[in-house]
């Protein structure tokens, strides 16, 4: 059997070798029955392994074991395509077929690889990881609520009533304005003098009536009594 002449690289003058020996009814063997259906099988089972593996990776449809499974039946399918055309295309050479065989796995593992990556990071926009990106967004929410002014000379006293920033651009000053609410506590009924027998008692405390000699309290006497005492006689 003649060994070809041309290097794998050589793709012009390869292929016309291979065409010219498989009409050569000398020759034994047709190398395009192997190399064809080779090839088909080869490309046909990495295009099904590249779109598993972007509906996993990128579109997120399948379970990565379940992906690691149909890669794993679909690459034996592939080798073996990619080595019936290296056959074919070294003329039955076998060395050179399984080094055809393992240049072109390793330059189709290592171009997808890439373009797995690719896909990644065109998919991602450009955008930062979700890591990166929480870390910045929390450093940021920290600055804004770090506090840059401080009311009544102190630290971590909050101010009293509403607060009203004044200034221009970059200066800030905090005006604070006490509410005080008057709250009337009740004041118990003083005590007064019966008109009568001069008897001092509480009107509200017995009954609107003097206990010495049972005379009813005054409208006027009452309302002093029960009346609220003035402040400033306190």
């Amino acid at each position: 059997m003649p060994e070809s002449q041309y290097r794998a690289r050589q793709v012009g003058a390869k292929t016309q070798e291979v065409v010219a020996y498989d009409r050569d009814e000398s020759l034994p063997g047709k190398p395009l029955h192997i190399l064809i259906p080779g090839g088909l099988v080869a490309l046909a089972s990495l295009g099904v392994i590249v779109l598993v593996a972007y509906m996993t990776w990128i579109e997120h449809r399948f379970d990565q074991s379940t992906a690691f499974i149909l890669i794993g039946l679909l690459a034996p399918f592939y080798v073996g395509g990619v080595f019936l055309f290296s056959y074919g295309y070294e003329l039955y050479n076998i060395p050179r077929a399984i080094r055809l065989t393992a240049i072109i796995v390793f330059v189709t593992f290592a171009a997808v690889v890439i373009i797995a990556v690719l896909f990644v990071v065109l998919g991602s926009g450009g955008k930062l990881p979700e890591s990166s990106s929480k870390k910045k967004s929390s450093e940021r929410a920290r600055v804004q609520k770090t506090p840059t002014t401080s009311s009544g000379g102190g630290f971590g006293i909050p101010p009293i009533g509403p607060v009203i920033a004044m200034g221009g651009p970059g200066r800030t000053r905090d005006v604070t304005r006490e509410v005080v609410k008057e709250v009337e506590v009740p004041v118990a009924p003083r005590s007064i003098d019966c008109p009568y027998c001069r008897r001092s008692y509480v009107p509200a405390e017995q009954n609107y009536a003097c206990p010495a000699c049972g005379a009813a309290t005054p409208k006027e006497l009452i309302e002093a009594s029960e009346a609220p005492r003035d402040r400033s006689g306190e």
